[in-house]
């Protein structure tokens, strides 16, 4: 887009352009370094939330359920699992696109008080109604914050590494289910001779109960830390505070500056007009016809994808037991697996940008099938098992954070929230059908077979993925005008 070329609505101030042309040649992350670990938290409190579950519903399973046991857990997983999801989707579309209207930073600290809130109730729960109830509480308050989180590092982040520093903020996600799933097998497990289990595991008879005590606390820390965020600029400038957000660009440029020369700012691919933000979101995607079919497009991937992200993420352990994996030896599996989620993000913050964020989903795909197809494969051999598990885990996680970018990319800004939150947010319905459909048919099925089902899915998933529009070191307002 030239210059010259319009897209419609209210004109662009001056002043305006020239801030959205001084954010767009800024070549480096230009926040103080600690931004990225403070957002982060975000990812690594809700990775924990979504993670805990893997191991310790097991041991509450056992305490709240009348006559559950470890290798029947799984048949009382779906419900929680699926409520868990249902409230990412109230959170989302109620409260992210409140992001849109009264800003990111504000929202961010919203979201994480509602995830606190929700992840003490569950601490709490006296039965598995409770229990059920507190994690569509604490899914309200994390949906949204994953759609905020992705949306502000989007818009924050130079044009050329955008994919980069959502991956990296993503290993602090990386990190949350390591520590969630290594926690588990800690707190909740008897101690049994390594590889089958952690010798020096406590098996606290309420460990389940500190696992999720020990995320509100991480809630509590996030919330005290966001405070200190700037405001997205390109937000403040979409609803006219450009002298706020020229005091955010001035510190960017400031802190730019310290680490190289910055080339002269250039309006030539600023839009001379867009339109003027809704005071319904929504109608700014539903409304126009390029954000529909993006919206209907992205919806479908994440809602097939994550059939197989929360099948492993949430139910690995329980997918285990079910397939007559003792107790123990299945969450070690499972907690093995993490160091492949830990590795994949660090490996991709250095690979990400080197190519168009839909290329990563096939080998995603490809990955994820060979740790699958090793596991089955394992029988006793427990190492064969661990390193299955952790290209498991580093292959369903590969996809995502370039799929987060994408998705940020493929929204403007008057509606980005908005627009993730419906495909990202509704998308994770699929991750709880999915584990309410499979849950029933997996201990039927060969080790083999089961896995394979799981990961099929993203091979849907990839396929739709190569129909997403080109996002990778184009300006905001190119891509999404």
């Amino acid at each position: 887009m030239t210059a010259r070329e319009t897209i419609g609505g209210t004109a662009v101030p001056e002043p305006a352009r020239l801030q959205l042309a001084r954010l767009d040649r800024i070549g480096v992350w230009a926040l103080p370094p600690s931004f990225l670990f403070i957002i982060g938290l975000g990812f690594l409190f809700t990775f924990y939330d979504i993670f805990d579950i893997n191991v310790s519903f097991v041991q509450t399973c056992v305490q709240l359920v009348h006559g559950c046991t470890p290798e029947a857990a799984l048949a009382s997983l779906p419900l929680p699992t699926v409520l868990n999801l249902a409230g990412y989707v109230v959170g989302t579309l109620a409260l992210s696109p409140l992001s849109d209207r009264i800003g990111r930073r504000n929202m961010l600290l919203i979201t994480m008080l509602v995830t606190g809130i929700g992840s003490l109730y569950t601490a709490l729960s006296p039965d598995y109604v409770d229990f059920t109830i507190s994690r569509v509480v604490t899914g309200v308050g994390i949906g949204a914050d994953l759609a905020i989180v992705n949306t502000y590092v989007n818009e924050m982040a130079p044009q050329h590494a955008r994919a980069k520093y959502t991956t990296v903020v993503f290993i602090d996600s990386a990190l949350g289910a390591f520590f969630g799933i290594w926690l588990g097998l800690l707190l909740t497990t008897e101690p049994s001779p390594w590889p089958l289990g952690l010798p020096f595991a406590l098996g606290l008879e309420s460990g389940w109960r500190w696992m999720y005590g020990i995320g509100a606390l991480l809630a509590l820390v996030a919330i005290l830390l966001r405070i200190r965020l700037a405001e997205s600029p390109r937000w403040l400038l979409q609803r006219g505070r450009t002298a706020e957000a020229t005091e955010v660009v001035d510190d960017m440029e400031r802190r730019a500056s310290a680490r190289g020369s910055l080339p002269e700012p250039s309006t030539a691919t600023v839009p001379l007009q867009w339109p003027a933000a809704r005071a319904f979101p929504y109608a700014d995607i539903v409304r126009n016809p390029l954000y529909l079919r993006r919206l209907l497009l992205l919806f479908v991937m994440w809602f097939v994808g994550y059939i197989t992200v929360y099948a492993y993420a949430s139910g690995f352990t329980s997918v285990l037991t079910s397939l007559r994996y003792p107790p123990p030896e299945a969450g070690v599996i499972a907690a093995v697996g993490t160091i492949g989620f830990v590795g994949e993000a660090v490996v991709m913050s250095f690979l990400v940008e080197r190519l168009e964020r839909r290329y990563w989903l096939p080998i995603a795909t490809v990955v994820t099938f060979a740790g699958a197809i090793l596991i089955a494969v394992a029988g006793s051999v427990i190492v064969v098992a661990f390193i299955g598990a952790i290209l498991v885990f580093a292959g369903f996680n590969l996809w995502v954070s370039p799929s987060y970018a994408m998705t940020a990319e493929s929204f403007p800004t008057r509606a980005r929230a908005t627009g993730f939150a419906l495909v990202d947010g509704v998308g994770h319905l699929g991750g709880g059908i999915g584990i309410l459909v499979l849950a029933p048919i997996l201990p039927h099925l060969s080790v083999l077979a089961a896995f394979l089902l799981i990961s099929s899915f993203l091979i849907v998933a990839s396929i739709l993925a190569q129909l997403t529009p080109h996002t990778r070191n184009r300006s905001l307002e190119q891509v999404s005008p």
